[in-house]
């Protein structure tokens, strides 16, 4: 993000509201600047320390976050469909927006969706480790957490510049690692549900662990609610 993005950035999150119709149940905004607005964090930005620390986690939000949401607004004033489905939708058919505008609706919906997806998912509280349906299937298809830490932790040590690793439900039901490029999102490739997701972009870590993203992903773990990773996951089976 150049000077004049983060400048544009600051101002918009002035002006954006604390909800996103995106599947999430946030509140909505009452003066949104277009259809995607940014989710409040729902927690303080130093709750996730030591292991995420505070001016990260603000960064991360009200910059990174809220320019993916201001230059979705942007293009949602060329792009009709964007004013019209929800996120998952537009994600889950890239191939009916414009050619023009699709890499950019790729990469700022892409990035909206998945920090709005991320935030959620490390929200304090909850579980500790796996539990219920979820812990069986985590026991089932990696022989239990370790073996799943250390794959997603291979996926995103392995992602080479910018992206994500995730935990998703196949197509057959079963739990799979993926990692995606930039902002892209499992839902793009037709993934019935995403469990799990760890940024990997180096904003996300960087000011805390420089070029350490191996120990920054040993890290994340102490910040997963499982309570609601066994949501995402019965609703992926379901």
């Amino acid at each position: 993000m150049n000077r004049r993005d983060t400048l544009q950035t600051l101002a918009t999150v002035m002006a954006v509201g604390l909800a996103g119709r995106s599947g999430f149940a946030f509140a909505q905004s009452t003066a949104p600047s277009g259809p995607f607005t940014l989710p409040p964090l729902g927690y303080d930005y130093a709750a996730l320390e030591p292991h995420i620390d505070a001016q990260t986690m603000m960064i991360h939000h009200q910059r990174h976050h809220a320019g993916y949401v201001a230059k979705a607004n942007a293009l949602a004033a060329d792009v009709p469909l964007l004013r019209t489905r929800s996120v998952e939708q537009i994600l889950a058919d890239l191939a009916a927006v414009p050619e023009a505008s699709r890499t950019a609706v790729r990469n700022n919906v892409g990035g909206h969706w998945n920090h709005s997806f991320f935030w959620i998912l490390m929200q304090p509280g909850g579980a500790r480790e796996p539990v219920g349906a979820l812990k069986a299937a985590i026991d089932r298809d990696f022989g239990g957490l370790q073996q799943l830490k250390e794959r997603i932790n291979a996926a995103g040590e392995g992602r080479f510049g910018s992206g994500w690793a995730w935990l998703v439900v196949g197509k057959d039901k079963k739990l799979a690692v993926l990692s995606s490029p930039n902002q892209d999102s499992p839902l793009m490739d037709g993934t019935p549900g995403v469990v799990l997701g760890v940024d990997v972009w180096e904003h996300a870590y960087y000011l805390k662990y420089q070029n350490r993203r191996p120990e920054y992903l040993t890290a994340w773990w102490n910040t997963v609610n499982w309570d609601n990773a066994e949501s995402n996951y019965r609703k992926a089976v379901a």
